[in-house]
């Protein structure tokens, strides 16, 4: 049902939900007048806080406590009374690119990095799924040399990730130094030439007849080597959400008790086959995607999450791209009572980063 607030509520609203979340403390009608300039009485704000909890906005922990948001009062919140920290993505985004390598490392340790970053500037969780290898294609390949007869071939796939694997030279291959690399150079811009833009799947189906008759002495070898590489990036059944933060949401009063503690962990680490859908879920209701500024994340506030073990959480999610399609995705996951404006810009600017750094050329 659509709650349509007066401007007087929906300034009341949004100082309630900001003064809890800095304090963590039940609002009552007195520290709105301190605090935030709503020029109106105490008596007025009681009033208008009284009909917020009859909308369901708002709710009492004790009957002589203030007030609190509902998820409902978080949603409105997200939806129509944040302002979006533009600024702040530009600073996050410049901040990646200077802490992190993507020339010099792997993808998953660009994405760990990325992790790390993000939950150290929010103090809750960050997951990010790893992009699985079957689903990306070859950006490159190259031979190098390891012994006088064994070259190590190594695939760069278009998301970052590299597979490699020892290759034999064929007793037939020249001996001479020179010509041999020549020779593996040539055959490096052969293969990439017709291996280009291709995925792992679709190695196994090549037609190895079709190679060059001067490469013909390498085909055995290169298909046994190229099976191998594929049979390896088979996914095993689990997708690899990769994790930071624990310790530091861990501070969180709401996180206090042990048992609930427990059970985010144990879905965390035993369960990431049921959290992936949620966090990957790449075509989300309209009801659970922002529409203030038309912001690129999805936000699911308690009970919107369908995991029990997170359903006093929000979780803050948006896609990585490569080119126009989503390869992975990065999520915040924190107490409801959350720096919403904060995370949205910290969640869109990791989305950012990773997708112009997985879209840039070879």
């Amino acid at each position: 049902m659509q709650i349509r607030l007066t401007n007087r509520q929906q300034k009341v609203l949004w100082a309630t939900v900001r003064h809890y979340i800095a304090t963590a403390e039940p609002v009552g009608s007195k520290a709105l007048v301190d605090d935030y300039n709503l020029n109106v009485s105490s008596a007025t704000i009681r009033n208008i806080m009284g009909v917020l909890e009859k909308s369901g906005l708002l709710y009492q922990p004790h009957t002589s406590a203030g007030r609190v948001p509902s998820d409902s009062g978080y949603r409105i919140y997200v939806d129509d009374l944040i302002t979006p920290a533009n600024e702040m993505i530009g600073q996050v985004e410049q901040m990646l690119s200077d802490r992190l390598n993507p020339g010099g490392w792997s993808l998953e340790a660009v994405l760990q990095g990325a992790a790390q970053i993000l939950s150290a500037l929010s103090g809750y969780i960050t997951l990010i799924t790893v992009p699985q290898a079957l689903n990306a294609t070859i950006r490159c390949l190259q031979f190098v040399r390891v012994e006088a007869s064994r070259v190590m071939l190594i695939l760069v796939m278009d998301n970052y990730q590299t597979q490699s694997a020892l290759m034999d030279l064929p007793t037939t291959a020249e001996q001479d130094e020179e010509i041999l690399e020549r020779e593996l150079q040539l055959l490096s811009n052969f293969l990439n030439h017709h291996l280009q833009g291709r995925s792992l799947n679709e190695l196994t189906t090549l037609n190895w007849q079709d190679l060059n008759q001067d490469f013909q002495q390498y085909a055995e070898a290169l298909r046994s080597i190229l099976n191998d590489l594929t049979r390896r990036a088979q996914p095993t059944g689990s997708r690899q959400i990769l994790i930071s933060g624990v310790s530091e949401v861990l501070h969180q009063p709401e996180f206090s008790e042990l048992q609930q503690v427990q059970t985010i962990l144990h879905l965390l680490e035993e369960e990431q086959d049921q959290l992936w859908p949620l966090i990957c879920q790449w075509s989300e209701p309209e009801s659970l995607v922002t529409t203030s500024a038309k912001r690129r994340v999805r936000i699911r506030i308690g009970a919107e999450n369908p995991l029990e073990p997170i359903r006093t959480c929000t979780l803050v999610s948006s896609t990585y791209q490569r080119g126009n399609v989503p390869i992975g995705s990065v999520g915040v996951l924190g107490p409801t009572r959350m720096a919403y404006e904060k995370v949205i810009a910290l969640v869109e600017a990791a989305a950012d980063y990773l997708s112009d750094t997985l879209s840039q050329p070879a």
